[in-house]
């Protein structure tokens, strides 16, 4: 569910508030609809902090902490300031400066610290005679890819010097270049391992995580450059359709949530199915293996991995390959179905060995898409026939191995209509005119039969005991969580594609990544307690306008003595900011620092 921005005028008055709005499939296509609006607080609702605040005391907290995680260290020369003292202002010198991004940097800051990476990062990583704290650096690189991904040297140059981190982090923009964000980099690859087993703890303190069912999936992300220093980048089968690019491949392993646990980079030319026997054992070492249910789809399902899995005690859910569904031909004719959604029916099948279950599932959707998709390369196989037929008999077509050829080249295009005909192809005793080839074809009855008996039908498999069908397909479907945290990596955090050319500096990138989207979960459970959704992009979006800056005072003061009052400020949020910040229990700060300046007489 995401958040839109609704506004209308009333009584002469401009309103604006928020609606929540949830996608859907219809027979006609996606489809939207309204499941609330939301204004303020009611009086029988709680903050989205408060919330939060419940989980981490072990009470029922409703008041937000004073000096909240989101607000800067307090300014003393803004302290010792009388906010008393008479000044008179010349009005027309008045200006505003240094106008920065506040809101999105802001929010991010305190997700940092609401993670507790700032401190397990301060402790871990030993202090050296570095300027800027190594855990500064690794909050710097991680904030940047969560509010605007891109390169270090944007950050250098670009990025860092237009927010306002360096009130935040107390870090001049002179001090952030790319020598220390590659050497952050350096200095934070080392304790993956903790931060995963950090995150692990921290998330389950802040929404009650559930670990019993453990998706895993495998996605690759491409180079740009020759990569020759780094051995992980190789051509593979790439997920992104850049086959013409070396690549690597990450595996990662979330719960049923989408709160990631753990993940592992693999050489590009990793098969998928050869991760599951090296990722398992890493997550089993670090979070231990009882009552782990893991579900993973077909690509990494083989008959060695699922034994190996037994071996260890493990269960599992999986998707297998579509060849392996004719195997269960009969019982895709009998009727004794379950519905376990709309449009969705399920049935269990056992193995003949005892060992496993099998629950086949056929979807409505599904099966329309698919039919489609085989009428339309069938279509086009038999387009193509024809245009051999007419090739040959014009006599542009006369050798039996190149007609062989063009055909299987149509097949390897269309290969799912590949076995929609029967094709002979025969050389004539004796030419008509100047036809030397005969081409000849046939609808195939079965294929036809099975497509339609199959178009919609998928199997799984589990060595589950005790559980209905319906509840072993939906804890499969929960596979999108994965599928969902590689898309948002991808395009909201752009993971890809990766410049770094050194191996370890790849790894980091991919760390960083993993971090700005342990940023992007917690944002997104703690929206969900708030009665928000779950996709932080459009909130993202509205703080985001929330900006500093300097209000600047040409002032006289009792003695005589003149000055400028530099004033600097948060913007006000406008009402559906307001709203949004409401909602969370977040409270904007309203000066971050006052810089006071002698000048000559007026």
């Amino acid at each position: 569910m995401f958040l839109r921005r609704c506004e209308r005028n009333k009584n002469g008055k401009r309103h604006t508030y928020w609606a929540l709005v949830e996608s859907f499939r219809t027979a006609r296509g996606s489809r939207q609809r309204v499941v609330a609006y939301l204004g303020e607080l009611k009086p029988s609702e709680e903050t989205g902090w408060a919330k939060l605040g419940a989980h981490l005391e072990g009470k029922d907290r409703r008041q937000q902490p004073q000096l909240s995680l989101f607000d800067p260290p307090p300014d003393p020369a803004a302290r010792e300031s009388s906010e008393s003292e008479e000044v008179r202002v010349r009005l027309s010198g008045i200006k505003l400066e240094r106008l920065r991004d506040f809101g999105d940097v802001w929010l991010a800051w305190g997700l940092w610290r609401m993670l507790g990476l700032d401190e397990l990062l301060a402790r871990e990583i030993k202090p050296g005679r570095e300027e800027v704290p190594w855990a500064t650096v690794a909050a710097i690189l991680t904030i940047a890819r969560f509010c605007e991904p891109s390169s270090e040297l944007h950050i250098e140059e670009k990025w860092y010097r237009r927010t306002a981190l360096e009130e935040l982090l107390g870090v001049v923009p002179e001090k952030v270049h790319t020598d220390r964000l590659y050497a952050g980099l350096d200095q934070l690859l080392p304790h993956k391992e903790t931060l995963e087993k950090h995150l692990r703890q921290r998330f389950g303190q802040l929404f009650e995580l559930k670990c019993d069912l453990l998706l895993y999936d495998i996605t690759s992300t491409y180079f740009e450059g020759d990569m020759e220093g780094c051995p992980l980048a190789q051509r593979g089968y790439s997920r992104d359709s850049r086959g013409d690019r070396p690549q690597v491949c990450i595996g990662l392993v979330v719960t049923e949530e989408g709160f990631p646990l753990g993940y592992e980079v693999y050489a590009g030319n990793t098969h998928d199915s050869t991760t599951v026997q090296t990722i398992i054992p890493a997550l089993e070492k670090k979070y231990g293996t009882l009552n782990r249910v893991w579900v993973m789809d077909r690509g990494m399902v083989s008959e060695a991995n699922l034994k190996f899995l037994r071996d260890r005690g493990g269960q599992y859910i999986v998707g297998t390959p579509k060849q392996m569904l004719r195997q269960f031909e009969q019982h895709l004719t009998e009727q004794n179905w379950t519905q376990a959604q709309a449009g969705v029916e399920v049935k269990l099948v056992p193995a003949p060995e005892g060992e496993e279950t099998f629950i086949l599932a056929r979807s409505t959707d599904r099966r329309a898409k698919e039919l489609a998709m085989h009428e339309k390369f069938t279509l086009r196989v038999e387009a193509g026939l024809k245009k051999m037929q007419a090739a040959a008999e014009a006599g542009r077509l006369k050798d039996e191995t190149l007609a062989g050829e063009r055909l299987g080249r149509l097949k390897q295009r269309n290969w799912r209509a590949s076995h929609a005909f029967d094709v002979t192809i025969k050389k004539l005793p004796s030419p008509l005119g100047k036809q030397q080839l005969e081409i000849t074809w046939q609808r195939n009855a079965k294929f036809g039969d099975w497509a339609e008996l199959a178009d919609g039908c998928y199997l799984l498999r589990s060595n589950l005991t005790g559980v209905d069908a319906a509840t072993l397909w939906r804890r499969y479907i929960q596979l999108t969580e994965a599928e969902w945290a590689f898309r948002i990596t991808k395009d909201e955090l752009e993971l890809r594609p990766i410049w770094h050319q050194k191996e370890d500096r790849v790894r980091a990138h991919i760390l960083v990544c993993f971090l700005a989207y342990a940023l992007w979960k917690t944002l997104a459970g703690w929206m969900n307690g708030a009665g928000l959704g779950d996709a932080p992009r459009t909130l993202l979006h509205e703080i985001a306008k929330i900006k500093s800056g300097d209000i600047v005072l040409p002032a006289r003061i009792k003695d005589g003595a003149e000055k400028l009052i530099r004033l600097r400020h948060v913007t006000e949020p406008d009402p559906a900011q307001a709203i949004l910040l409401h909602r969370l229990g977040l409270t904007l700060p309203r000066r971050l620092r006052r810089l006071d300046t002698l000048t000559t007489p007026m």
